[in-house]
């Protein structure tokens, strides 16, 4: 409806968006697929305004991607199946922030968890943390839940949904319902698709074997359960909103170009900081002597922007 609407604005007025564009200061993007697409259009120089990438935020990619994740991926697992996650085989497929943050929650609740991952930084991050890496081929036909957390397509595929054991739980976290082959599964001739309840499908399979898809491929945390707690998408929006601050400050004056900027750190820990309050925590404050050692204001920023946290 949404993709009707916009081609029905193009056909009446072809330059409505170019002319929007001009009047626009900058964008501020909080998810890695915007931010995939936003560089994309900077390196074919297409983007037509500054952008804030605040999905690379660490006070975003630590706080909503690992810590979010690792709260709702369980809270949406339990309230849709109400299934046992202790001494199952649970596959993480992608190690990202996301990856970690579900690995994490899994592990923890006592699950024997594999990693399928591309990345080679990613992967022997995944192994020193204790994780099976492995390929999908290796591991489909014994995992009892399959999460998908890589913002790329085509990750679970009907070839491996086939040879998944009956029962098997599989789910999306990542990004669009894509991750996971639905429409080719649901579209498949000989198999029948039961709607246990709201957002729970059982897919019976030509094998007989039945699988569990939950949301349909999409969001899982947000389709079975309520999303990240509001605590966790504080950091998130305060982000949001100090991004366009800066960038409506600083309008004009050269400072943001039409290119895709990361959040300045002194935002970054602004965010950090105005949340430790609510935690009980206290900051300690560097002296004098300390911040002329370390070469920092003692105000910050206190690490340099490429430092990994």
């Amino acid at each position: 409806m949404f993709f009707c609407f916009i081609k029905k604005i193009n056909y009446e007025n072809p330059n409505k968006w170019t002319t929007i564009a001009k009047k626009i200061i900058g964008v501020s993007e909080e998810t890695t697929t915007g931010i995939l697409r936003l560089r994309k259009m900077e390196k074919n120089k297409e983007l037509l305004f500054s952008a804030i990438n605040v999905n690379d935020a660490v006070t975003k990619s630590k706080y909503d991607n690992i810590y979010g994740c690792r709260h709702s991926l369980p809270d949406g697992i339990m309230r849709a199946t109400d299934f046992l996650i202790s001494g199952k085989i649970v596959v993480i497929c992608g190690y990202g922030d996301v990856g970690k943050g579900c690995a994490s929650s899994m592990k923890g609740l006592g699950a024997r968890v594999y990693v399928t991952e591309v990345d080679p930084i990613c992967a022997i991050q995944a192994v020193m943390e204790g994780f099976n890496v492995v390929t999908l081929e290796e591991i489909v036909e014994k995992g009892d839940f399959f999460i998908t957390c890589t913002g790329n397509i085509n990750i679970i595929k009907l070839e491996h949904i086939f040879k998944m054991k009956n029962n098997a739980v599989v789910g999306n976290i990542g990004h669009f319902d894509d991750e996971i082959q639905i429409n080719e599964l649901y579209n498949y001739e000989g198999i029948h698709i039961e709607n246990v309840k709201p957002q729970v499908d059982r897919v019976t399979l030509p094998n007989g074997n039945k699988i569990i898809v939950l949301a349909r491929g999409r969001l899982l945390n947000l389709g079975c359960a309520t999303g990240h707690p509001a605590f966790v998408m504080s950091f998130s929006f305060c982000n949001q909103l100090f991004a366009q601050l800066d960038l409506w400050k600083y309008k004009n004056t050269g400072k943001y170009e039409k290119n895709v900027y990361l959040l300045p750190k002194e935002l970054d820990e602004k965010v950090a900081f105005y949340h430790l309050k609510k935690l009980n925590a206290s900051l300690t404050r560097l002296d004098d002597n300390q911040c002329e050692f370390l070469g920092v204001s003692k105000d910050g920023p206190y690490k340099c922007s490429n430092y990994r946290y």
